[in-house]
């Protein structure tokens, strides 16, 4: 009877023993295992897990760099670029050469510097007059512009030319280096909102 208890015994141990072998091992893939002094489960240590974290290729990399690299060109070369409007609005001889002095100023300015630059002298009222070949002050400076300055172009306001018509009853010739626009005003405006720089001399 006592060898029947004894073995009865050694069997039950067995049978514990491989249930908790069993436990421990399943927490351990749970990523959890189990304390003998409380039987509670403890968070299994991050060195134990690892996780796999992809790493850039060095294709990646490169194509980033490439794509960085055309944007800050594509910023360059817009920087590079400079546009003025310069507006004359008044039938005064000194305001008219004070334009074209800016313009040709400005135009030398980025020529040196080796960057591009786009300047339109608009006229519109009695600024029109700058540009009538009938009564310009500046009429032999624009024509030498024209050669000397094409970053120079000049704009005549036509709503002040059919204006000017009406009131003299004659046509009102413009001097053919400058472009009749509809109205002076808006092709400043619209000059503007595309970022060129204003500037009344």
């Amino acid at each position: 009877m006592i060898r029947f208890q004894h073995i009865a015994k050694s069997v039950v141990m067995a049978a514990i023993a491989v249930l908790v072998s069993a436990s421990f091992s399943a927490a351990q893939q749970g990523g959890k295992y189990w304390t003998p002094a409380d039987g509670q489960p403890v968070p299994h240590k991050a060195g134990h897990a690892r996780q796999h974290v992809a790493k850039p290729t060095t294709a990646t990399a490169t194509r980033k760099q490439s794509a960085f690299a055309r944007m800050e060109d594509s910023a360059a070369a817009k920087k590079r670029e400079h546009h003025l409007i310069l507006q004359v609005n008044t039938n005064d001889p000194a305001a008219m050469n004070l334009a074209l002095n800016n313009a040709t100023n400005v135009a030398q300015y980025y020529k040196d510097a080796g960057e591009k630059v786009k300047i339109e002298v608009v006229t519109f009222g009695p600024g029109l007059h700058m540009l009538r070949e009938d009564t310009s002050p500046v009429k032999t400076r624009i024509e030498e512009m024209a050669l000397s300055t094409p970053e120079v172009s000049f704009k005549a306001c036509g709503n002040t030319q059919e204006k000017m018509q009406k009131a003299e009853s004659k046509d009102i010739p413009i001097v053919r280096q400058a472009e009749v626009v509809k109205s002076g005003v808006v092709r400043v405006m619209e000059l503007q909102e595309m970022g060129w720089t204003y500037v009344k001399p």
